[in-house]
């Protein structure tokens, strides 16, 4: 059978890419996932439906591609966690609903992509959302992602102490960190209600299963786009250990920003130096493919606390995050401060702690930290081919702390999370900081190296295949999210972002990029009419 549009990838964007084209009862849609799918709620894994813990996130989940990546020379390759499930990174993720921030979509149109100003994007935002605790004319009131700020529970001691130490240290305050003045310290929002992880496969895929122009189908593994001449029409896939074809007059990649440009490649669309050695036939060459992965680290700084202070979390326990600039940066709000437990408040089912580093000789559940982010890193990574088999993973580096700017900027936040520890708001709440020692802190390039050892990531992966225009050699796709060179094939997904939101958040990103290309690609081409 031939489909208008097949839509590789079941996540956040491509869930809502389908949900979207069906609507229009004239247009057939295929939605493949290499993942499970699971039609019915009720019936979903309590890893995937409560929002609790990290169980999907697991090195033996079902749900996650359990992909291995380098996050720094001294690390090496660690375990990433990538969604393999209908609804994919948004139903194994924590739940976070941070936008970007409106200085980082006019910097993506100041690029060459005026199509994505924050004047034009936020009417995507307003109709992917359910903002339940504020209705203005930033948020949206009937979408299908709820929102929330979770904070109707008792404070935890270390979020009050946090907050505290923020606002006695100079820092103001937001009460909304998701709409035009987000800078200063408030409440995270989220998309967790009653406790349930509301993926997109929940809020925007589910309520139109029924169309009968819309196709699901998990377990499918897309192993390359096939295209005639330079038009993409259709995609070869396997699924119960056979091998065949669909066609299609549209194919959208949504398969994330470390499969997307694998895919890519894989199909002969990409640096003529990654598929010569490995074979594979060039249909374009665009060099762009698999460069620029931009991912947010997190390096922590540790304190106990004292007897007495629990660390145990209220469900709706409010969660603090301070978004500012770092000290001589070009670019507002490129920091980020958060506090937790540093054993993670989502249960794990092997827990991920690195006690040499960060907590000591202390127990790990009296152990709190402060995690520095930084939200709009100068250094990026890549994603290469390992193999021309499309069942080997590609190979790739976050190349996090290799530009000296990251690094001078992860070695003042950790400092700037030290005087906040030491403010009279931490008074009552910490004992003492373990790590890093007063020696570390002293030194430049002990702090570097210390970072470097201890550093953690988040699932952020996005620009491997960026937006630009033609001036730009290393754009992969137009601002309409079409791929260059060829005709009927989009990239859907966070690999389209030209630069990492600075918020320190990509999922509600990626829905609105979702949201923004549906008309395009229903059309086919650009809708120029003004939103």
């Amino acid at each position: 059978m031939k489909y208008d549009v097949v839509i590789i990838g079941a996540g956040a964007a491509g869930s809502v890419l389908a949900s979207r084209l069906a609507a229009d009862p004239k247009t057939s849609v295929l939605l493949l996932e290499a993942g499970p799918d699971y039609p019915d709620p009720a019936h979903l894994p309590d890893d995937i439906k409560f929002g609790h813990t990290r169980f999907a996130e697991a090195l033996d989940s079902t749900h996650n591609w359990a992909l291995r990546g380098t996050i720094t020379e001294e690390q090496g390759e660690i375990h990433v966690a990538q969604g393999k499930v209908v609804g994919g990174g948004s139903a194994i993720n924590g739940q976070a609903m941070q936008r970007g921030f409106p200085e980082d979509f006019d910097a993506w149109a100041a690029l060459g992509n005026d199509e994505w100003s924050y004047a034009k994007v936020l009417p995507y935002f307003r109709k992917s959302e359910r903002d339940l605790d504020i209705q203005d004319e930033f948020h949206g009131t009937d979408g299908p992602m709820p929102v929330r700020r979770r904070q109707s529970g008792p404070w935890p001691a270390i979020q009050k102490a946090f907050r505290d130490a923020c606002v006695q240290e100079g820092f103001g305050t937001t009460e909304d960190t998701n709409g035009p003045h987000p800078a200063g310290v408030g409440v995270s929002p989220s998309n967790n209600l009653d406790g349930m992880r509301m993926s997109a496969a929940l809020t925007h895929l589910q309520p139109m299963r029924h169309c009968l122009n819309l196709t699901v189908r998990g377990g499918v593994f897309v192993r390359r786009i096939l295209f005639n001449g330079l038009r993409a029409v259709g995609v070869e896939a396997e699924s119960g250990g056979k091998v065949f074809t669909v066609e299609a007059d549209r194919v959208v990649l949504s398969a994330g920003a470390i499969r997307s440009p694998q895919l890519l490649m894989l199909s002969g669309i990409g640096p003529k130096d990654q598929l010569q050695p490995f074979g594979i036939p060039i249909v374009h060459e665009l060099p762009g493919v698999g460069q620029h992965l931009w991912n947010h680290l997190s390096a922590q700084m540790t304190f106990k606390v004292k007897d007495g202070i629990s660390l145990a979390a209220h469900a709706d326990a409010v969660h603090f995050s301070l978004h500012y600039t770092a000290q001589g940066s070009s670019a507002s709000n490129d920091m980020v401060l958060r506090t937790s437990p540093v054993v993670d408040e989502r249960l794990e089912r092997v827990p991920g702690l690195r006690t040499k580093y960060l907590t000591g000789d202390v127990p790990p559940d009296r152990v709190a930290r402060i995690s520095c982010t930084l939200g709009l890193p100068d250094g990026s990574g890549y994603v290469r081919l390992a193999s021309a088999d499309p069942a080997v993973q590609p190979s790739f580096h976050y190349g996090y702390l290799q530009h000296p700017n990251d690094r001078r900027r992860v070695r003042e936040g950790l400092r700037l999370a030290v005087r906040l520890l030491e403010s009279p708001a931490y008074k009552d709440v910490a004992d003492y900081r373990i790590q890093p020692t007063d020696a570390v802190l002293a030194d430049d390039d002990a702090l570097d190296l210390w970072i470097r050892q201890t550093v953690g990531t988040a699932r952020h992966v996005s620009g491997t295949c960026k937006m630009g225009p033609d001036a730009d050699p290393l754009a992969v796709v137009d601002q309409y999210c079409r791929v260059k060179g060829v005709q009927g094939l989009w990239v859907v997904d966070a690999s389209v972002m030209p630069r990492i939101p600075r918020s320190g958040g990509t999922h509600a990103t990626v829905l609105m990029i979702g949201e923004r290309v549906v008309d395009w690609i229903a059309s086919g081409a650009p809708r120029l009419a003004a939103v």
